[in-house]
């Protein structure tokens, strides 16, 4: 579903969260038919020692199985919607900052919060040399950004303004709602994939049939584990890259400044150091550019492409690509 303008962004990603919403429990359950297939295929489970009957096998399994199934799933899920800010500064290694730990970085969120008329989101630090920031969180109880020490440290006023607008803009936009419904179910299927592959790889001795039969089966138990990891990939892809484009473009409405958003992605892209964390957390990263074949399953579009889209439509100038250097930023 394409967005046009800020209310059909919105839309858009409420649209996104709702299919999400709808559509898991079935792909949930096709996914499970699968591992039962790959666990009766592979010996784990009894075996009708027929294609056929075993797949009628593993449908009523399946069946008998849905409740179990779907409650485990929405505990996880439970766990991840309520549990998910602690989840991210676990991975993360972030922590929460206050007004008198942090009073000019606090000060300028708080002044683009008030500007937007929006409640101001809880202010993060993760102590690292890595230049990048994030917003996570499913509601206003939970909203929260996140910048790193590096970036403090780099950034000059005006461009850390720029950052911090492009990811409030995420949390206005609700960008960082479906991200998250996107990575837990993302986390599920990948999960439930691996158990296939692990089944297949050391339990195919196991298994009642032999010969071209089991063959067979462990092929259609690999290929459905194959297409379940595929579906993660697509599923955390749901967030549109758009949706950088328009969080680039909200932070120079609030800002005012899209020379300042310019010069922060190229501080950022210029550095080396990487923020590591999982990769359903590096997908809600300002920066998370992949690079060669990975590009195809990029979440974020290119850098180069971000500030031609300021340059061409913001009205920004792109001047020589700026040169990192740590402490050039009043806030380390």
């Amino acid at each position: 579903m394409g967005a046009f303008g800020l209310y059909t962004h919105i839309q858009a990603n409420n649209a996104r969260s709702a299919i999400l919403l709808a559509g898991f429990p079935v792909l949930l359950l096709g996914i499970v038919y699968a591992l039962t297939l790959g666990l009766t295929g592979t010996g784990f489970l009894p075996s009708t020692r027929t294609l056929g009957g075993d797949m009628a096998l593993a449908g009523r399994m399946m069946i008998a199985g849905a409740p179990l199934a779907l409650g485990v799933a929405g505990v996880w899920f439970l766990v991840a919607w309520f549990g998910n800010t602690a989840i991210i500064d676990l991975a993360t290694g972030a922590r929460k900052v206050t007004r008198t730990q942090e009073p000019a970085l606090y000060n300028l969120l708080e002044n683009l919060c008030i500007s937007r008329g929006v409640p101001m989101p809880s202010l993060r630090i993760i102590d690292s040399e890595a230049l990048n920031a994030f917003a996570s969180g499913v509601n206003e109880k939970q909203y929260s950004i996140t910048v790193t020490r590096g970036l403090m440290a780099t950034l000059d006023e005006a461009e850390l303004e720029a950052v911090l607008a492009h990811e409030l803009t995420h949390v206005v936009n609700r960008d960082v709602r479906t991200m998250i419904i996107a990575s837990v179910f993302a986390g599920v299927i990948t999960l439930i994939a691996q158990v296939i592959f692990r089944g297949v790889q050391f339990g195919g001795g196991r298994s009642g049939r032999g010969g071209k039969g089991a063959g067979l089966f462990i092929l259609i138990a690999l290929a459905v584990a194959a297409v379940g990891y595929l579906l993660a990939i697509v599923i955390r892809m749901t967030l549109s890259r758009t949706r950088e484009y328009v969080a680039d473009a909200g932070a120079v409405e609030l800002t005012r400044n899209p020379d300042a958003m310019i010069g922060a992605l190229r501080k950022i892209s210029a550095t080396p150091v990487k923020l590591q964390a999982p990769e359903a957390v590096q997908a809600m990263f300002l920066d998370n550019e992949p690079s060669g074949i990975m590009d195809i399953f990029a979440t974020h579009p290119p850098i180069e492409k971000r500030i031609a889209a300021l340059v061409k439509y913001a009205g920004g100038e792109d001047g020589p690509a700026a040169i990192v250097a740590p402490g050039v930023g009043p806030w380390g």
